[in-house]
């Protein structure tokens, strides 16, 4: 079962080898529809939006595979999972480059006020001259990336091109940031260092309320903040208070906590936050090769082989 639309040709796919229910609405699957279904179901693709916990684990004894069409999995109860001999697969790799243009792209916007260039033509104010605040240079600004992944590492091949010094924070050095032309620093000295700084750390209860008060204190009153992981990494509180006393420059936004965000949350109300609807991976060419993966998982585990990308592979079969 899938809950959710898929692409036209994972969802070819899947039906070529087994009958499909599919949560057609553009709204979450109501919980209760989705025990009803998972009761005989053998596999479940998920979108991303369900919770993926013992619970409902238990109303499905039939289920064999769990596929999601994210790189991202906090959603899923990995070790419930395990416990149960079910393999988990996700999509790596395959949205490395598009997240990395998004991310790199947050970054441009709002160094250069791209969003407020815009809204300011649109609203006719563009006369006599231009008015609206002013943006900063990236040359031979420090950028610093939390979370040195993949990802990570593409956003940093675009920053040399753009002339900014990279600083990077990992759970460990990386053995080939001298191609990358980064140094290793701790997190304080990031914290306390860079003029950009991009957070791209999986969300864990390591790195959940990673910032919060104490860390934007210790940026740059110029500092410029990029979220494009996960929301809850950020204290939303902290973040707001931060940005409307000036105590951090501006913050721009790919993933928020809670997510959606409601239009009246007070982050809306400030002039110094761009925040795009978590579209890192949002592209025509991405979106078809993630679903793909999904699919192949999905199938994979259905057929007992090995899953090509699996989070938990110590269940599979050998």
């Amino acid at each position: 079962m899938l809950t959710g639309k898929t692409w036209p040709a994972a969802l070819e796919a899947i039906q070529k080898e087994c009958e499909v229910k599919v949560w057609e609405d553009s709204s979450p699957i109501p919980r209760s529809l989705l025990m009803e279904w998972l009761q005989e179901a053998e596999g479940l693709f998920s979108t991303g939006d369900v919770q993926v916990n013992e619970e409902l684990l238990a109303a499905a004894p039939n289920l064999r595979v769990v596929a999601q069409s994210s790189v991202g999995y906090d959603n899923i109860d990995i070790e419930a999972c395990t416990r149960r001999g079910i393999p988990f697969g996700n999509t790596p790799g395959v949205l490395v480059e598009a997240t990395a243009d998004l991310t790199f792209a947050l970054l441009l916007s709002s160094a250069r006020r791209i969003h407020e260039g815009w809204e300011f033509v649109k609203s006719g104010s563009w006369k006599n001259g231009v008015n609206i605040s002013l943006g900063v240079d990236l040359f031979g600004k420090t950028l610093g990336i939390v979370g040195m992944g993949d990802i990570g590492c593409a956003v940093a091949r675009r920053a040399r091109a753009c002339g900014l010094k990279l600083i990077y924070h990992n759970r460990s050095q990386r053995a080939d940031d001298q191609l990358l032309e980064a140094q290793y620093v701790s997190f304080d000295v990031l914290l306390e260092q860079a003029d950009f700084i991009i957070v791209l750390v999986p969300l864990s209860n390591n790195s959940r309320g990673m910032f919060g008060r104490k860390e934007f204190a210790k940026m740059k009153s110029s500092a410029y903040f990029i979220n494009a992981s996960r929301g809850p990494i950020v204290d939303t509180e902290a973040l707001y208070e931060s940005l409307r006393t000036n105590q951090i420059a501006y913050a721009a936004l790919d993933v928020t906590d809670p997510e959606p965000i409601s239009g009246d949350h007070p982050l809306l109300s400030l002039s110094n936050i761009l925040i795009t609807p978590h579209v890192g991976s949002a592209t025509y060419e991405t979106r078809n090769r993630m679903a793909n993966l999904a699919a192949n998982n999905l199938l994979a585990g259905l057929r007992g082989e090995k899953l090509p990308a699996c989070v938990n592979p110590s269940v599979q079969v050998k």
